[in-house]
């Protein structure tokens, strides 16, 4: 998902022969056809992932295409001239790239105002001007490790993460010619000396990747520190290219072979695919194959990529690319579906086509037809001018978010569970509003007190109320475990109790091993065998615990074998904590609704019953609390579903309060207004036991 590059692709070519090429340049058409490979990978990717798993692999085309165009480029002009022009990189930087961006910015961040969601908007326009900036990959990073915003729905300018990673990547590039040029160039070895310093960026580079990739850290897809290596590898293919080519027996076979890796891991990868790590070599290194290999005799993959039709995409593929995202996005919002038929796709796909012809032709060929940018201060202008347009419909955004909000909270009106089966009193506003809901969370967040995933030691966990209190409580799970807080911290202030909180995300409290992103989830193993010594050493008078039931074992898929797995997990390590003078309360799982149910408010306000999920769907998982609780001595289970849902459907409001945060959390509001009902229930479960 990436912009090309549009730096002038006139680059230096290899001569036929294998030894010093002249000083010359030409068009290589081929390079233009390869982003048209790259760019139409991307738009049926994100059309359909269905039809091309790995097409996201384009973006790393685009990259090693960028590095390759502009290291040429780069080392073009030393030779010509002595010495790199800062001011004249970033003003071609600037005409090349910007005008069109600031087009599709201002145009997409003007149409989020009219078809977004109240509820998407100020993500929406945060990431606009993240993306002006050219920091939206630091954004999107950043937005990967948050776990309470992992069901955000996606901006229709996230695409621009790449672009941001390229012009990140350029800070650095060009110092590293300007140095070269002063320091090396012209003495025996300097470009040997070039291409280490090259190289080394390149593997450090690669070696971050594989690593962050390897741990499975989500941000590693968005950073400038692990995607440079691609960049690196065009890169050190111009410098090689530079004053010598590939045999030509080798050429024919290797463009072939390089144009077939690339279409292989589009076609064989998909979302489960770690990365970018070692995978994104194969695009990678097939990229700098079909560059490498360049215009052979014979029927070459270059005379395909140098076709008309591949020619005229590669021309348009910076627009293009551009385009299609946001229209996607908008095209889903106003059909109010997750995907797009053969119609939609149709429809997006030609609309993306005319709109990126028009914008090369009305506003990039223009611009550098007629120089308009051609020094340094108009150049900063343009830049200035360009953010402070996209930041102002930003604002408007902000502003249209901030007047839509909520009363405050009046617990006359807003009454919760107990109108449960009633219908909402006229005129009286929900709370928290759709736009605060997804922030309306447990004070447990806020104190540090859920686990990430990294942490494996719960040594030091948080506990509410008085350290002399007569009865300790401990609470232990997942996230479905820390959205009841609310309502235990108002029992343990009401009844004077002693909470402690061992809570992890995706960490059931079972001895089954989970799994996480396709691998075993080893920091949950040791997070629970240590939660399970630091309850025996602490002696509470209960344990409370809850968590999602679609939670999987690692190995298993739903059904009912791994329901089973995970209540014999459960058991196994519920019997470790419990005794006589240690009772388990278990929290059935609470339903789940639709992962738009915030949206939806906002859209039906005045018809909040379209936003409501039958009864039977969204209780369709069982829980395997249930099972466990019948194999553990003095373990009881507390259902609460009565409170949340009718017999036939599934609110999402209830009482004027709105019940979900996501597709499957309570907001913080609702739980606290379950807590006198949950104390009572769990009383009468502890007199049964």
């Amino acid at each position: 998902m990436r912009s090309p590059d549009f730096t002038s692709p006139q680059v230096r070519s290899a001569s036929e022969r294998t030894g010093p090429r002249g000083r010359g340049s030409r068009f290589r058409p081929e390079v233009q056809g390869l982003r048209a490979v790259a760019v139409l990978l991307v738009l049926v990717y994100h059309l359909n992932p269905d039809l091309l798993p790995g097409g996201y692999v384009g973006v790393d085309v685009f990259f090693v295409i960028s590095g390759f165009l502009i290291t040429s480029l780069l080392l073009r002009e030393v030779r010509e001239h002595g010495r790199v022009s800062l001011a004249g990189f970033y003003v071609r930087r600037v005409r090349r790239l910007l005008p069109a961006a600031t087009v599709v910015l201002l145009a997409t961040g003007a149409a989020a105002l009219v078809l977004l969601p109240v509820t998407r908007l100020g993500d929406a326009a945060w990431q606009t001007l993240a993306s002006a900036a050219y920091v939206e990959n630091l954004y999107l990073a950043n937005q990967t490790l948050d776990y309470l915003a992992a069901e955000t729905a996606p901006s229709p300018v996230q695409h621009f993460w790449s672009l941001s990673v390229e012009e990140q990547f350029y800070v650095l590039w060009p110092l590293l010619f300007v140095l070269w040029a002063l320091f090396l160039r012209g003495r025996s070895g300097g470009l040997r000396v070039l291409t280490v310093v090259l190289a080394s960026v390149f593997a450090a580079s690669l070696v971050c990747s594989v690593a962050m990739t390897a741990s499975g850290d989500p941000s590693a897809y968005f950073l400038p520190t692990t995607r440079a290596w691609e960049l690196a590898a065009g890169g050190l293919l111009a410098v090689y290219l530079a004053d010598r080519g590939l045999p030509r027996a080798l050429r024919l076979p290797l463009g072939w072979a390089g144009l077939a890796a690339v279409v292989a891991s589009a076609v064989l990868y998909d979302s489960d695919t770690p990365f970018p790590g070692y995978a994104a070599l194969l695009p990678v290194l097939g990229c700098v194959a079909v560059i490498a290999a360049e215009r052979p005799e014979g029927p070459s993959a270059a005379m395909v990529l140098s076709t008309g039709p591949a020619r005229f995409v590669g021309d348009i593929s910076y627009a293009l690319y551009l385009w299609h995202w946001p229209l996607i996005v908008f095209a889903l919002v106003v059909l109010e579906r997750q995907t797009l038929g053969p119609l939609g796709i149709a429809a997006v796909a030609a609309s993306s086509v005319l709109l990126a012809w028009l914008t090369k032709l009305w506003v990039e060929d223009p611009v550098a037809r007629h120089g308009l940018v051609r020094t340094g201060r108009v150049a900063l202008a343009v830049a200035l001018a360009g953010v402070l347009s996209v930041a102002a419909v930003s604002a408007a955004g902000l502003l249209r978010v901030e007047r839509f909000q909520a009363s405050d909270f009046d617990p006359t009106v807003h009454v919760g569970p107990k109108g449960i089966g009633l219908p909402s009193p006229e005129g009286a506003w929900m709370y928290p509003s759709p736009i605060g809901a997804e922030d309306d969370t447990p004070e447990a967040y806020d104190d540090g007190c859920h686990a990430g995933f990294d942490k494996r030691d719960p040594s030091d966990p948080c506990v509410y109320g008085s350290d002399d209190a007569e009865t300790t409580v401990a609470l232990t799970g997942d996230s479905h475990s820390t959205q009841w807080f609310p309502a235990l911290n108002s029992l343990a202030q009401e009844r004077g109790w002693r909470l402690v909180v061992f809570n992890k995300s995706a960490c059931a409290f079972t001895a089954a091993e989970m799994g996480r992103e396709g691998a075993p989830y080893e920091e949950c193993q040791e997070w629970n065998r240590a939660v399970v010594d630091e309850i025996e050493e602490m002696g509470p008078d209960l344990v409370v615990t809850s968590s999602s039931a679609a939670g999987l074992p690692y190995g298993f898929e739903s059904g009912p074998e791994a329901r089973d797995a995970m209540a014999e997990g459960m058991a196994e390590l519920w019997e470790e904590v419990s005794g006589p003078d240690t009772p388990i309360i278990a929290i059935r799982d609470t339903p789940r609704t639709t992962s738009d149910v915030l949206d939806c408010l906002a859209r039906y306000a005045d018809d909040l019953a379209a936003c409501d999920r039958p009864a039977s769907a969204a209780l369709e998982l069982d829980d395997p609390q249930e099972l466990a609780v019948t194999e553990v001595e003095g373990a009881e289970l507390v259902n609460l579903n009565d409170l949340i849902c009718t017999d036939d459907s599934c609110p999402a409001v209830v009482g004027n309060v709105v019940v979900y945060r996501d597709s499957h959390h309570l907001t913080e509001t609702y739980a606290r207004l379950l807590a006198e009902s949950l104390g009572t229930r769990m009383d009468q479960a502890l007199d049964r036991s």
